[in-house]
């Protein structure tokens, strides 16, 4: 960074944010393999989130490589990159006190490890969506497996480039085995003993999600 950049302190922060919004803003990180189900888990937390007068906003792996990451590949320093910008602009969300969800492969735990060490002491919360590999295959939306593994897609994680789990996620999300319903229900139950939910907040029915 040039010696002349410096940090402009405005009298609007992060605080006054929070605080118009009636809330306390934190970045809700879900990692796991491709097709683990991070992005639909992702969508239903914020959903249930916005019904309940919360404010949000939804990052997704997809989405934001069309635009914001759109230079990017897949080496290893790519997806490093990938998760640096993502990092800063889920911080900045947080920032204008929103709560944010962030869903994203995030293989390496070094590269998670900096956006955790950029946000505030309990406003980053990683959860584990841990869906064996198998399943995965089997789920295969895109047809992404099916491509790498006859050699079309190079570097993909869990088939040719490594996936490094969580040793000590916040939340830990069985997904293989489990219901939406019932993992969003753990996140609002996390989310809430954080003191990031308010004591008036509700569980879903878990026939209403599937």
């Amino acid at each position: 960074m040039a010696d002349n950049v410096v940090w402009h302190h405005h009298p609007v922060d992060r605080d006054v944010r929070a605080a118009q919004k009636g809330q306390q803003p934190a970045v809700v990180w879900f990692t796991g393999l491709s097709a683990s189900g991070k992005s639909t888990l992702a969508g239903a937390l914020e959903q249930i989130l916005i019904d309940q007068g919360y404010h949000t906003y939804l990052l997704d792996g997809d989405n934001v490589r069309h635009g914001l990451c759109g230079d990017l590949g897949f080496s290893d320093a790519d997806r490093k990159e990938n998760i640096r910008r993502v990092g800063e602009v889920a911080k900045l969300m947080a920032d204008a006190g929103l709560i944010v969800m962030a869903a994203f492969i995030s293989p390496f735990r070094a590269d998670r490890q900096i956006v955790r060490d950029i946000m505030p002491p309990g406003q980053f919360i990683e959860v584990f969506v841990d869906t064996p590999l198998d399943i995965c295959r089997e789920r295969d939306p895109k047809g992404l497996y099916a491509r790498a593994e006859r050699g079309e897609i190079k570097q993909f994680t869990g088939i040719d480039s490594p996936y490094e789990p969580p040793l000590a996620a916040e939340v830990h999300l069985p997904a293989g085995e489990i219901s939406i319903a019932a993992g969003v229900n753990r996140l609002l139950q996390h989310l809430h003993q954080q003191g990031l939910l308010k004591a008036g907040y509700r569980l879903v029915d878990l026939e209403s999600v599937a």
